[in-house]
């Protein structure tokens, strides 16, 4: 048999078994232990190890009946299929980097050196531990936690020269959970520079260090030990070669992301062009199309890169195929059925309440089982159940279940954000024939555990508070149904760069009329100021090509020159005013379904250092200019670059994310002209991440010299005898340098555009604090504003390099084309209505409808009275509840939120 061949073959050495020790029978007559005493642990191991995990199976389909998803299939065979598709789309992912290569951090000999993802696990509700942070060796509390950076990324000894992009940013998040979960934890982060180059990341690197006392130390670690206590001394180098040695009682290593085995091999087998790191090659200027027509790429198949991007190159990745496959669309397409809705307006409510764990999101402050108990006492409730995920599928499915066997016809979930899973739950409920508006969704995450962290009893009343007014409020629900609009087949997009430009094709291409608004007489934004990229892809020439067909596109009609003037409507029917900047006349008014904003961003220059008073002193796009020209003329011999000049200041608490990138581009550009010329960069982090990392290298290889300073202490530029003296304190050699450059560059941030506050008042959308427009939610709707079919694009969200701004435009394009792609849109069941009788035609509710959905009209309200009164057009209200709030005499109310409905939820308020 399959044993006997392993045998023979060298593969197994038979081993006797193990036998549990007996006593005898005389001598257990007096007490009540067993004869047979079982195995000591090393016994158990030792048979344990004698299995050769051959695969031989008795089939006694045991693991059928116990595998509730039915998962397990004994008769399923390989088998191949062959299936026609028009694109193909990788996401392959990546495999997280195996430190046991790394033999001096101890992972795999030491149980309390765990990865980063395996911590992750340990801090999850579903984990090992139940959310509790232990140590692997003895099940202890940890009190001291290192955290390791850079662990299989920007090493050459493991073949990872590149920059895994995610880690600092997962390290920073994993030390504040931890410290959430156990406040005696003390965090330590150690790194060689902080890439915090993220929409907000600098805030929230900020936050950890100020509010949750993480503890950042600039370092490389050179070995862990490990103590007979289980504690581990780290052995670490700080940046002034002084070699220090701290005790920690666990330490989490942040493992870089690499290429999966199975992006490898469908590279291989596609016959597509990788990168030098193994991941698949894209053009800086398409960067979503492989070497292989009709095949893209998206997430970490293509680099390393955090969960908004990867959203957002799949989204851009599903618009490029579907901008390919647009003659073919809606031949494949099946129309979801829902079974007939059950009639319940005359039932008494039946509750049914589910109380979420969040994992501990929630669990972690709210005591839920309480909140459940407090549930069952509720009037109308039939059934009160708990579940760690509610938002699952499998708990989807369980829900269904309990709502047809306890006969439920109202739903209340106790659980996170209606912004981002009312609607989820809405759809779980009308798949089994129940209104969705039956349904209403208690915010004990949010508005409660989130922020009473500190307060667990308060925060578990509130949460008590929260579900009761829930309940007594889904009491008074009624069925309500949506009416379909038309949607108008055209897309406004605003911004004439390459992001704009590049909405407009994605759009047109897929079909669809365009109207493109760009502020200037020129299209091009930005780009026209860059020439190359740091892989030296030129870039005039391609913004040449997207210039030409954008303005010769059939489907695409341009107003250079233009502002946008006014914006009313509602998705899928929007009406924009278009008017000339000079003239003030020729305005043209278009109809369009969606909108992409694309503004760009500009330059923030001030008069830091000389700028603007001295010739010498450029910005680094002045520079990459100068370059592109020949120049600068006369050819310096000495260059220093200054980074983070209007950036990660307490005025602007951003980065800028590019500068450090483009200052090497323009700094290894320098010394391959002229080797002699000497180049200082002065910087606070570089944030080269991803397969930029390649270039700080080459820089460095190249001569480049890299001078740290401190936010305390920037760099200070004098003017002594005609020169530029630069000054400023060396943390590493604790001097202060001097440097006396023929040439200073200043790499200055990236602000938002001056009219993006009138655009956000057009489209009622909002911005950050610094002026960027502020979307949905970085994760999930990173694309998305709150309000409806409008979707922003490029460097008006934020900073970003060329190619993030094209894929963060073929996101806003497949939103878009969600829209765009239908007939008729349902718009939403909860509208504002009138009482003529009692309206008094004030016209209050007209002034402050935001939408323009309310009319005065002059009407029969009785048999023998006409009179003014204000009427509401339900395909315009958008539900805001504005007019309701406004009402002097009390006329007008919004369905789902009536006086009944509003009245119960402050009584249950009151009622303990």
């Amino acid at each position: 048999g399959e044993v006997a061949r392993q045998v023979a073959s060298g593969r197994a050495v038979r081993r006797p078994r193990h036998h549990a020790a007996e006593r005898p029978v005389v001598e257990r007559l007096n007490d009540f232990d067993e004869i047979t005493a079982g195995f000591t642990e090393e016994q158990a191991i030792a048979e344990a190890e004698r299995c050769l995990s051959c695969g031989i199976c008795a089939e006694c389909y045991r693991c059928v009946t116990a595998c509730k998803p039915d998962a397990i299939r004994h008769a399923l065979d390989e088998r191949y299929s062959e299936i026609e598709v028009g694109a193909v789309i990788l996401a392959t992912g990546f495999d997280p980097f195996d430190p046991r290569i790394k033999h001096e951090l101890g992972y795999g000999r030491l149980p309390n050196v765990v990865t980063s993802l395996e911590f992750e696990r340990i801090m999850s509700a579903s984990g090992p531990t139940g959310g509790h942070v232990l140590r692997r060796s003895d099940g202890a509390p940890p009190r001291r936690i290192a955290f390791l950076q850079c662990v299989g990324s920007r090493d050459r000894q493991c073949g990872h020269e590149y920059c895994s992009s995610v880690c600092c940013m997962y390290a920073i998040k994993e030390a504040v959970i931890a410290r959430e979960h156990d406040h005696a934890i003390q965090a330590t982060i150690f790194f060689m520079d902080m890439r915090a180059y993220g929409k907000d990341f600098d805030k929230y690197y900020e936050r950890a260090r100020d509010e949750y006392g993480v503890r950042f130390v600039r370092s490389r670690v050179a070995r862990v030990d490990g103590n007979p206590d289980g504690s581990l001394d780290l052995v670490y180098v700080t940046e002034d070669e002084r070699h220090l040695h701290e005790t920690f009682d666990m330490v989490v290593l942040s493992v870089g992301l690499e290429p999966s085995r199975g992006t490898r091999e469908l590279i291989e087998r596609l016959g597509l062009r990788p990168t030098d790191e193994g991941f698949v090659y894209t053009d800086e200027i398409d960067p979503l199309a492989s070497s292989r027509s009709g095949i893209y790429v998206c997430g970490a198949a293509h680099s390393p890169r955090d969960i908004p991007e990867t959203v957002m190159q799949a989204g851009a990745a599903a618009a490029e195929a579907g901008a390919l496959l647009a003659p073919a669309r809606h031949t494949l397409t099946q129309v979801k059925e829902y079974p007939p809705e059950i009639d319940v307006s005359g039932d008494p409510p039946r509750v049914g309440v589910f109380v979420c764990h969040c994992g501990i999101n929630i669990a972690g402050t709210v005591d839920v089982e309480a909140v459940q108990e407090h549930v069952r006492t509720l009037p109308y409730v039939v059934y009160a159940g708990r579940n760690l995920f509610t938002c699952s599928q499998d708990t989807q499915g369980a829900i269904q279940e309990i709502i047809r066997e306890h006969g439920i016809n109202r739903v209340v979930v106790a659980s996170c954000s209606p912004r981002t899973h009312e609607a989820l739950f809405q759809e779980t409920i009308r798949e089994i024939g129940l209104n969705p508006h039956l349904f209403e969704l208690a915010n004990i995450r949010d508005q409660c555990s989130w922020v009473h962290q500190s307060r667990p009893q308060e925060a578990t009343e509130k949460a008590k508070d929260l579900v009761r007014m829930a309940v007594a409020r889904v009491t008074y629900h009624r069925a309500l149904y949506g009416r379909p609009l038309p949607v108008t087949h055209s897309a406004l997009v605003v911004g004439g760069g390459v992001s704009g430009m590049t909405a407009a094709l994605r759009m047109a291409d897929q079909g669809y009329e365009v109207h493109l608004v760009e502020r200037e007489e020129v299209l091009g934004g930005n780009a026209r100021h860059i020439h190359r990229t740091l892989r030296n892809e030129r870039i005039q020439e391609a913004l040449a090509r997207i210039i030409h067909r954008t303005t010769t596109h059939p489907r695409i009609r341009v107003y250079t020159g233009s502002t946008l003037r006014a914006v009313e409507g509602y998705l899928g029917n929007y009406r924009s005013i278009i008017g000339r900047n000079k003239t003030g006349g020729n305005e043209v008014t278009v109809e369009h379904g969606v909108a992409i904003i694309a503004t760009g961003g500009r330059e923030r220059v001030g008069d830091d250092y000389f700028y603007g008073r001295d010739p010498r002193v450029l910005t680094q796009r002045q520079l990459e200019e100068a370059l592109a020209g020949g120049g600068p003329s006369p050819a310096p011999r000495s260059v220093v670059m200054i980074q983070c000049v209007g950036s990660r200041t307490p005025e602007n608490p951003y980065c800028s994310r590019v500068c450090c990138s483009q200052a090497l581009k323009n700094a290894i550009e320098i010394k391959k002209r002229d080797p002699e010329c000497d180049v200082h960069i002065l910087y606070r982090d570089i944030r080269s991440y991803g397969l930029r990392e390649t270039y700080y290298r080459q820089a460095r290889d190249l001569g480049v010299l890299f001078t740290r300073y401190e936010a305390e202490a920037p760099p200070r530029v004098e003017r002594r005898d005609g020169a530029l003296e630069i000054r400023l304190h060396d943390p590493i050699v604790g001097q202060e340098v001097v440097l006396r450059p023929d040439l200073l560059a200043l790499s200055v941030g990236i602000a938002p555009q001056e009219d993006a506050g009138d655009l956000a008042a057009l489209f009622k959308v909002p911005l950050n604090a610094e002026g960027f427009f502020l979307e949905a939610h970085m994760k999930l709707r990173p694309v998305d504003f709150s309000t409806e079919g409008v979707y922003l694009a490029g460097l008006a969200h934020g900073p970003k390099f060329l190619d993030e701004a094209i894929v963060q435009t073929g996101a806003a394009v497949a939103r878009a084309a969600t829209i765009l792609s239908r007939d008729e849109l349902m718009a939403a069941g909860s509208v504002a209505c009138t009482d003529p009788v009692c309206c008094v035609a004030c016209g209050d509710c007209v002034a402050i409808c935001p939408y323009g959905a309310i009319d005065m009209v002059h009407k029969e309200v009785t048999r023998r009275n006409r009179k003014d009164c204000a009427e509401v057009n339900p395909v315009l209200c958008k539900g805001c509840g504005a007019c309701a709030a406004a009402c002097r005499s009390g006329c007008i109310t919004l369905d789902g939120f009536d006086d009944m409905q509003i009245m119960a939820q402050i009584a249950a308020l009151m009622t303990e």
